[in-house]
């Protein structure tokens, strides 16, 4: 009995257009030499960046050090980055469909992806696709019937940073977040006040100018 053999090939990428928040959509080929008729595909994709499969100068290597450590310890602490984990459902087709993988991005520096996004300069970054998932199609008889996705079904990307710098640059124009405990909002906030400081970027700045 013929059942379905799916591949899976990233054709582009870009920033979601008119999102409410930052995503990189990656176009996803599902290809399927069978001719089935697929009724659907519950798909689920886990996206990881290959940080050892790129060139990085030395002014990355110092960004990217409260990532990585030290670079003389790269050989042991460039391990892939988990970016996100997916669940796409995908619509009937036959032979071929191209659906959006859309992985949402943040801004917020407690996330690797984003440290490591934004310790860059330019240049492409590797990108794996790890598949699996369910896929229901149609039998002998047309009988509906369902099959996994196999483990060892992937796909690789070089995504340009620029599509990552541009999306953010959309969302957050010349921002950034930062995280803080309460107790440390609090107290800054109130050194804000005391002063007479009308922003909180005036606020840290005469701080950090007070420490030097």
């Amino acid at each position: 009995m013929t059942i379905p053999d799916l591949t899976f090939t990233i054709e582009r990428a870009g920033p979601l257009e008119c999102a409410a928040a930052p995503h990189i959509a990656f176009a996803l080929a599902i290809g399927d030499e069978s001719s089935i008729s697929i009724h659907s595909v519950i798909l689920k994709c886990q996206v990881q960046l290959e940080v050892s499969r790129r060139h990085y100068n030395s002014e990355e290597q110092q960004q990217l050090s409260d990532l990585f450590g030290e670079p003389n310890r790269w050989g042991e602490t460039l391990r892939p980055l988990l970016w996100a984990n997916l669940t796409h459902a995908v619509p009937s087709f036959e032979n071929q469909v191209i659906v959006d993988l859309q992985v949402p991005c943040t801004f917020d520096f407690n996330v690797a992806a984003t440290k490591y996004f934004a310790g860059l300069q330019n240049g492409d970054i590797p990108v794996s696709f790890f598949f699996s998932g369910t896929i229901f199609y149609a039998g002998d008889g047309g009988r509906l019937q369902v099959i996994h996705i196999p483990w060892e079904k992937e796909a690789t990307s070089k995504m340009p940073l620029k599509i990552w710098r541009e999306m953010m640059d959309a969302h957050y124009l010349d921002t950034a977040w930062l995280c803080l405990r309460r107790s440390v909002f609090e107290r800054l906030y109130a050194y804000k006040r005391t002063h007479g400081i009308p922003t909180f970027d005036e606020a840290l700045t005469r701080v950090m100018d007070a420490r030097q």
